[in-house]
């Protein structure tokens, strides 16, 4: 049996690529099956308060674009339909559960490259979707 409906969610790094394979793999090799999603983070979060000078807007519709065309060249690799594609804008953990929920995924594949703590078991943004999530996790060890 494979799982019917997968979120995977990738970093945009080089390592994504096998956290696409092993989500195909559960998917029964079905390209079709899987939602691939990148979280661009707010960009305001990376800047000082005071930094009210810079437009935040322009800077995350840019990010939110470039995370688009890297996120279709990395699909197009894999046989993974456009309308599967989804660029999100928030808080990575939420907004992966939010979208597993939307779409009744059955599955979320997320990789996890963390190195103390719980971190080294998961990674932090993999525990956080752990916790709380509706469906099966597979963590897909990436890095070393």
């Amino acid at each position: 049996m494979s799982y019917q409906s997968v979120l995977v969610a990738v970093d945009l790094s080089n390592e994504s690529a096998g956290i696409i394979e092993r989500a195909l793999e559960l998917a029964g090799g079905d390209a079709g099956k899987i939602y691939l999603t990148h979280v661009v983070e707010p960009v305001a979060a990376a800047y000082p308060i005071d930094a009210y000078a810079i437009n935040m807007t322009k800077l995350q519709e840019e990010a939110m674009a470039i995370a688009s065309q890297r996120l279709a060249g990395i699909a197009e690799k894999h046989g993974i339909p456009a309308e599967h594609q989804l660029v999100l804008a928030g808080a990575a953990a939420t907004e992966i559960r939010s979208k597993a929920e939307e779409i009744g995924a059955d599955l979320i594949v997320i990789g996890s490259h963390g190195t103390s703590g719980w971190k080294l078991l998961l990674g932090s943004t993999a525990n956080k979707v752990l916790h709380g999530a509706s469906c099966d996790i597979m963590t897909v060890r990436v890095g070393k």
